[in-house]
């Protein structure tokens, strides 16, 4: 009747999920097959920070066209009327307002505008928006990396928790049998009662980790999905590809490769030149400006080519198009020390900058040698631990033969099982702790 009962519920535990898990929406299709590449692109389309990063470089480069139109001659038309109140009995024909020339007044005109300083003659404001526009888009490249890193470890954890969960799987399988031969010994009076408790232990802590590896799995396949879908959907499946990990590049290779390529020292070299031009804008602010003015078109009382002027009408009908000139020169005198204050600030800023270049630099060659050599230690300790693990695939099949032969304990074979669990657990976790290394490692140098 044991025997029985233990076989309906090992059959009831192989044929159906650990636990009912509430699911965001149940599948109406074949899963989608992603693989890292696919889910690097899917995540670009959905991240917010990444988003972010794209619309501050697009706004960086509006800012530089902006900047570049500014700088040319700006062209409108005006159309105006303009009605002055009459004089009782028309007593003035040009009406109540001294500054009209008659009742009504009609202005049209076409108008340019241009100003003329040193700021405009140095291109200083398109140099400045250049400037902030490479340091946006390279802004963007440290988002996109920092995303890819993102990315990899979440795809490569679903990765490894399905591989977890297929492992205690097996366990649970071995730990089955175990508990079944050991039972059905124990009441054939083979083996002492302890290891049929030790077997049942075994089989007990085999189902609890199966449970949690589903929930992992679970867990890990939700948070992949965030960043891979506009709508929460696990209809899904990954690639495991974790052996074709990339072979790590000579440090010499990764060195000048993170000089010429890193995103952060560029950012950060384009704010220190968009700081340099402040500082020349907030000097050449001393010599003023010359601001140009110019309309063509007529100013008349009739809205015509040729009118009569109210105000002298016995000349006849006169030409209106003509045009009209300003040119306004503005040197400032005093201000209170107002533009000199602005230079200070923009030499401050300048002089920040520039310490944050060289600390970026500093920072970039200390996190190159941490992370290389964190590469070397991940990969160092997946081969060794792939060598731990065949090692105690042979211990365990070793223990199971002397187990059958009466020449090994219960105690020692489930010791044996649970070192192969941990041994193949641990080659997996090495091989993704590598790969989100040189995922790391490749913020700071670009692909290799």
């Amino acid at each position: 009747m044991k025997t029985l009962l233990l076989a309906a519920i090992l059959q009831q535990t192989a044929t159906q999920p650990p636990l009912a898990l509430v699911q965001p929406e149940p599948p109406t299709a074949a899963p989608v097959v992603i693989t890292l590449q696919d889910a690097l692109e899917r995540a670009k389309q959905n991240d917010q920070q990444f988003r972010s990063a794209i619309a501050d470089a697009d706004i960086a480069k509006q800012d530089r066209v902006q900047a570049r139109s500014s700088l040319l001659p700006s062209f409108s038309y005006s159309l105006q009327y303009l009605g002055n109140s009459p004089t009782p009995n028309n007593v003035l024909p040009t009406g109540r307002f001294v500054s009209l020339d008659g009742v009504n007044m009609y202005r049209n005109w076409g108008m340019v505008r241009q100003e003329i300083s040193p700021s405009v003659l140095m291109l200083t404001p398109l140099k400045r928006a250049q400037a902030l526009e490479a340091a946006a888009q390279a802004k963007l490249e440290v988002a996109e990396r920092g995303l890819g890193v993102t990315v990899t470890r979440n795809y490569y954890a679903l990765v490894v928790a399905q591989r977890k969960y297929a492992t205690v799987q097996q366990a649970v399988d071995q730990a089955r049998r175990f508990y079944e031969a050991t039972d059905q010994q124990q009441r054939a009076g083979q083996i002492a009662r302890a290891d049929v408790i030790k077997a049942e232990i075994q089989y007990q802590q085999q189902l609890q980790a199966f449970r949690d590896a589903f929930l992992a799995m679970d867990g890990a396949r939700l948070a992949l999905a965030v960043l891979l879908f506009p709508t929460l959907n696990e209809n899904f499946t990954v690639v495991d590809d974790l052996a074709a990990a990339p072979v790590l590049p000579p440090f010499g290779e990764v060195r000048v490769m993170a000089v010429q390529n890193n995103p952060d020292v560029r950012a950060a070299d384009q704010a220190l030149r968009a700081a340099a031009q402040d500082v020349k804008s907030a000097r050449y602010a001393f010599f003023g400006n010359i601001m140009f003015d110019g309309v063509y078109g007529f100013e008349a009382n009739e809205f015509a080519t040729h009118a009569v002027v109210v105000a002298q009408p016995e000349l006849g009908p006169l030409p209106t198009l003509g045009y009209f000139v300003t040119v306004n020169v503005t040197v400032p005198v005093w201000d209170w020390g107002n533009l000199r204050s602005k230079l200070h600030q923009t030499e401050t800023r300048e002089r920040l900058a520039h310490v944050t270049l060289t600390q970026t630099q500093r920072q970039l060659m200390s996190s190159l040698y941490t992370l290389y050599n964190q590469a070397l230690g991940a990969k160092a300790a997946m081969d060794n631990l792939q060598h731990v693990a065949d090692l105690a695939f042979e211990s365990l099949r070793l223990t199971a033969l002397r187990y059958q032969a009466g020449e090994s304990t219960a105690f020692e074979l489930v010791d044996a099982q649970n070192l192969h669990v941990q041994a193949r657990n641990a080659v997996d976790d090495a091989q993704v702790r590598y790969r989100v290394t040189m995922a790391e490692l490749q913020t700071l140098t670009g692909k290799f």
